[in-house]
């Protein structure tokens, strides 16, 4: 009698792209690293590094299409003490901005919120400026 053992392939599921790419980005900074190669590239992943360069959070960033999802290699200025994901995507409105934002950055002057509203992915200052509110996306500082 020979038994033969039917094999079972899982495939490994990516369940939040921003979360990788961001704790990525967070690795690389903290071992000193100049750059580093982040993928799957979204959307969402793209505006957020946009809202981050523009800080001067990060130095410039190359999207390379490998005709897969994409990779992005993200030039790195040694900045960034914490970034994360805010998991849910909570809603914010404009008179909950100041105690939203004291929960989640170390200090009023020090740090940015990035929200998603209907204008597009913004940082909390601009969203204030617009008069928008929306949702939580993530932080950085």
């Amino acid at each position: 009698i020979i038994l033969i053992k039917k094999q079972t392939l899982f495939a490994m599921v990516l369940m939040d792209v921003l979360r990788n790419v961001l704790k990525s980005i967070v690795n690389a900074e903290r071992i000193g690293k100049r750059q580093v190669m982040v993928r799957p590239c979204s959307k969402v992943v793209i505006k957020f590094l946009k809202v981050m360069q523009s800080h001067g959070y990060i130095n410039e960033f190359e999207i390379i299409d490998d005709k897969r999802n994409g990779k992005i290699v993200i030039e790195l200025n040694g900045r960034i003490n914490k970034c994360g994901v805010i998991s849910p995507r909570f809603n914010i409105k404009i008179h909950n901005f100041e105690k939203t934002l004291s929960q989640i950055l170390p200090s009023r002057q020090f740090g940015f919120v990035v929200i998603s509203t209907n204008h597009g992915i913004m940082d909390h200052i601009e969203a204030r400026k617009r008069h928008l509110g929306g949702r939580l996306i993530g932080f950085f500082y």
